[in-house]
């Protein structure tokens, strides 16, 4: 048992010991307690920080301020509108995938955001679009989503919240009812955005015997083989983190977007000189630089 005791910002301790023999004890703080706002150890933490802010900051601005900010071109997402405008000429649903996990992947929140920008797509070409889901926060999420791309695109009547249904939470059973709607319905297009397991070879298989155009983005390295060899265009890695800012030019997303790739090259250009410096001189001062405590 502990009783902490502080008078003028020293502590004192009174150590009671539970035993046969008990007694007690009394130890004073060499050193008074200081109050401190900033710990020098983690300065430099402060200054990536600080750049960081000061990156986002000025690529937001840039933006905003209509400036050219150059995006990589992305097949995939430049073929959004080709696959909607398909779906369009064939009368034929677009069905759309947000993955197997939660709203705690990122990769999920990411296929979220890519289901805005194609639900205001089918909204503007009156196409009926199918999401089915496997987990009920994302069911309900997904809901919202398209209910507000209907909204924004003008189109609330082209609504359907029958479209957009929650399947079952079991694996292999949600991949089977997806893969009875492909046969049953038919879409001209088919989205599988978000983390897959072993079911992704099941799915993309079953839409490439229906003929569809399949657009698959996942950070799931495993299933980047099965979605490669199966799909028209496929999204790796961060190329699904950066869709949202891709597919809207919203000036705070293709900002933050901007920043984190000057980022990476800082980082990049900072592993090489640490590597040289390393070589050349055979010590570890620079890495100094970066060990925070």
């Amino acid at each position: 048992m502990n009783i902490l005791k502080m008078t003028k910002r020293i502590f004192f301790y009174l150590i009671i010991l539970l035993a046969s023999q008990a007694s007690l004890s009394w130890a004073q703080a060499s050193n008074p307690l200081a109050h401190s706002w900033f710990n020098p150890q983690l300065t430099n933490a402060f200054i990536g920080a600080c750049l960081l802010f000061l990156l986002v900051g000025i690529s937001v601005w840039r933006a905003r301020s209509g400036k050219p900010v150059f995006i990589r071109r992305i097949a995939g997402l430049s073929a959004v509108e080709e696959a909607v405008g398909r779906a369009t000429e064939m009368g034929r649903p677009v069905l759309f995938l947000t993955g197997m996990n939660d709203l705690s992947d990122i990769a999920t929140i990411s296929a979220v955001n890519i289901l805005s920008q194609v639900a205001r797509k089918t909204a503007e070409y009156e196409i009926p679009l199918i999401v089915p889901n496997r987990d009920p926060v994302v069911y309900t999420v997904t809901q919202e989503v398209v209910k507000e791309a209907c909204s924004r695109a003008g189109r609330p009547d082209v609504y359907n919240p029958n479209n957009i249904y929650y399947i079952t939470g079991d694996q292999m059973g949600y991949a089977a009812a997806v893969d009875g709607i492909m046969m049953r319905e038919k879409p001209a297009t088919n989205f599988f955005m978000g983390y897959y397991y072993a079911e992704a070879l099941i799915l993309v298989e079953t839409g490439n015997i229906t003929g569809a155009i399949q657009i698959a983005g996942t950070d799931a390295v495993m299933q980047l083989p099965f979605f490669i060899t199966s799909c028209d265009y496929t999204l790796m890695g961060e190329e699904l983190y950066a869709a949202s800012a891709y597919l809207s030019r919203e000036p705070v997303l293709v900002g933050t977007l901007k920043a984190q790739d000057w980022c990476k090259v800082i980082i990049t250009f900072l592993l090489l000189a640490g590597s040289a410096w390393a070589f050349v001189f055979r010590n570890d001062w620079f890495l100094g630089l970066f060990s925070i405590g």
